[in-house]
């Protein structure tokens, strides 16, 4: 009913000659740059306020109390206190913040302690008078407020809000006729108008002129501010966005965390290369792979399960340093650290080796830590309290595996294939009567150490059967120079010293061909033209993956991958 009621609308706007979408509207200001040139943040000053609780509203398991003075000035608190009541006074005790762009007391508690400031005071330090400033700005219509004579209403850009006011009397008996007429919450408008505060101290915007830019033909969800539905936030991403300021607050960190990569990885004389998305071979990694076709070879080709067979050939043909940021795909399940496209640096340097790696990886990560974070080390995953900033710890596999279950490298390299079975099933792994020797040495480890792994570590040493792509160590033939840094109970990076020796990488293609004879439809497949390039000479190297869409859960404090991807693999709605 409400979307026939703005479809008329827009048909009538169409019969009068106004253009519903118009081409252009030009701005002066991003929203929240006004609020950067007339508002102060506080960062956390503790203050203790004597004020009126006007309005107590419920927000996220809080109260949320608009305070205020005698002038009628206003500022929020706030509290998990109960009891309080609309109409009286009391001293509070909290740490002065904004909260959508308002001056917000955070964590406020009652106190006996004598005031030491007032709202007015702390407006007048937080809050300038932009004096009558003109602005033009466009965005969202997220608040309205029609009120006889007078409007009131929110705009909403990327990373701003702010009121907008509207009289009668200054847009004019017509204009503000049609305002009432055709604007809607959730359209996209354009304003001009001077800039002032409004009696309880709100940065305002008297609107002199206002244009319908985009008609939003469906009403906004009730609690625009808060979609919890997490099929609708997925599926319908541009609501989430409009609707969850934390979502925008994760895509954006998102974006400022791969730049900063960027930016780190260039400084440190990494040439950023792009590799094929389309392969002839499914090869660089243990995974299943999409599989499409090309019509004019008239021939299948491959969704890249990883770019490390290309970017080693890079490292023969001269380049010392590449990397390349971009997507993968595995033909796999959707769980909470797995979705089939997925995000990915790789890198490689000639003449190092994994342990150069491990020193690189903490020198990137205080890098993210000191720009991304702005300092702040420690991040909030999963109830625990994740320390990001370098060293890290270090640990062997097979040293973890015997702590964990007794039993030690000679125990899962060289018993029976069917002791294994038997501990995978004692463990609870699922099938494990199907599973090759390296896939059940991989699976009963990660039933075992990774849940332990919550702060970050460096696993080393990795079994030669789980790595048919590095270098055997240089101190035990059944190992390889391989380490994964798990963070948070999940692989953020893997990385080894790169096996270049041509027949001794065509021995290990051949052993992953009789895996997949044996069963495992993740084994690699043979890339001969990847052995030709390692006949030319590779020098010795070092290559490391980062799932950066893991990265970002941990930098952001999320525990799905889907909340840190734009647009997530989903089922296909009933009916399409």
């Amino acid at each position: 009913m409400e979307r026939e009621l703005r479809e008329k609308k827009v048909e009538k706007l169409r019969e009068l000659g106004i253009n519903p979408y118009p081409h252009k509207f030009e701005t002066t200001h991003e929203i929240h740059k006004i609020r950067e040139k007339y508002e102060r943040d506080p960062e956390g000053e503790e203050v203790v306020l004597r004020a009126k609780v006007k309005r107590i509203s419920n927000y996220e398991g809080k109260k949320l109390l608009r305070l205020t003075d005698e002038s009628g000035l206003e500022i929020l608190a706030l509290t998990e206190e109960q009891d309080l009541k609309p109409g009286q006074e009391y001293t509070f005790k909290g740490r002065l913040i904004r909260h959508e762009g308002k001056l917000t007391l955070a964590d406020a508690v009652l106190t006996e302690e004598p005031p030491d400031a007032t709202i007015a005071e702390i407006k007048k330090a937080y809050d300038f008078d932009p004096k009558g400033e003109r602005v033009s700005i466009a965005g969202r219509l997220v608040a309205w407020r029609p009120m006889g004579k007078a409007a009131f209403g929110h705009l909403q850009d990327l990373l701003g809000k702010i009121q907008i006011y509207l009289r009668k009397d200054l847009l004019g008996e017509e204009r503000f006729k049609f305002v009432k007429e055709f604007v809607d919450l959730g359209d996209v408008v354009g304003v001009k108008g001077k800039l002032f505060r409004t009696q309880t101290g709100e940065l305002t915007v008297e609107v002199e002129e206002i244009e319908l830019l985009s008609k939003c033909l469906h009403p906004l969800p009730e609690k625009w501010h808060g979609i919890r539905d997490v099929e609708v936030r997925y599926r319908q991403r541009y609501l989430d966005l409009i609707a969850n300021p934390e979502a925008r607050k994760i895509f954006l960190m998102r974006s400022r965390l791969l730049a900063e990569i960027r930016r780190f990885m260039v400084d440190e004389g990494f040439l950023e290369v792009e590799t094929p998305v389309l392969q002839p071979v499914a090869s660089g990694a243990n995974a299943r792979p999409f599989v499409t076709h090309h019509n004019y070879l008239d021939m299948d080709l491959y969704l890249r399960i990883a770019p490390e067979l290309y970017l080693k050939r890079l490292i023969v043909g001269g380049y010392p340093k590449v990397f390349e940021i971009g997507k993968n795909f595995r033909n796999e399940g959707v769980d909470t650290t797995h979705n089939p496209e997925f995000t990915m640096m790789e890198f490689y340097a000639a003449y190092w080796d994994y342990r150069d790696l491990m020193k690189f990886t903490e020198r990137l990560f205080q890098h993210l830590v000191d720009t991304v974070l702005e300092g702040k080390g420690e991040v909030e995953f999963e109830g625990h309290r994740v320390n990001l900033r370098p060293p890290f710890r270090v640990v062997r596999y097979f040293d973890l595996l015997e702590e964990k279950t007794g039993k030690g490298k000679e125990f899962f390299l060289r018993a029976p294939l069917e002791e294994l079975v038997k501990l995978a099933t004692e463990l609870g792994v699922k099938k494990p009567e199907a599973l090759t020797r390296a896939k059940l040495i991989d699976k009963i480890f990660e039933k075992v150490a990774e849940p332990e792994l919550v702060q970050p570590a460096f696993v080393i040493d990795f079994p030669k059967i789980l790595s048919p792509l590095a270098k055997e160590h240089r101190e035990d033939p059944d190992l390889v120079e391989r380490f994964e840094l798990v963070v948070g109970r999940m692989e953020v990076a893997n990385a080894y010293t790169e096996l270049n020796d041509p027949k001794e990488q065509y021995r290990r293609f051949l052993e992953q061909l009789e895996e997949k004879r044996a069963g495992d439809e993740e084994a690699m497949e043979m890339d001969l033209d990847f052995i030709r390039a390692l006949e030319y000479g590779m020098p010795p190297t070092g290559g490391e993956g980062i799932g950066i869409d893991r990265l970002a859960m941990l930098f952001a404090g999320v525990n799905s991958i889907r909340e840190v991807i734009l647009f997530p693999a989903m089922r296909p709605e009933s009916g399409e």
